[in-house]
């Protein structure tokens, strides 16, 4: 788990996902993880997207962390 802290005004993000979490498609960093059945599934945002309609209607939970990809350091 990655924290991120801010300034005091500003609130502490946290995420669960990390650079060692790799999509389950096809092996690009995790940015969304669904549960299904028990199971995490971990995927890209590109196969997060491709399969999200189906998979919500199955899944358990959804956390999904592609803001990350428009954040700038």
């Amino acid at each position: 788990m990655t924290t991120l802290s801010t300034t005091a005004d500003e609130a502490t993000v946290v995420y669960r996902l990390s650079a060692m979490d790799r999509c389950d498609s096809c092996g690009a960093q995790a940015y969304i993880a669904a549960e299904v059945n028990g199971s995490e599934l971990l995927f890209c945002a590109h196969h997060g997207r491709k399969y999200e309609e189906k998979l919500r209607e199955v899944a358990t939970s959804w956390h999904d962390e592609t803001a990350r990809l428009d954040e700038t350091d």
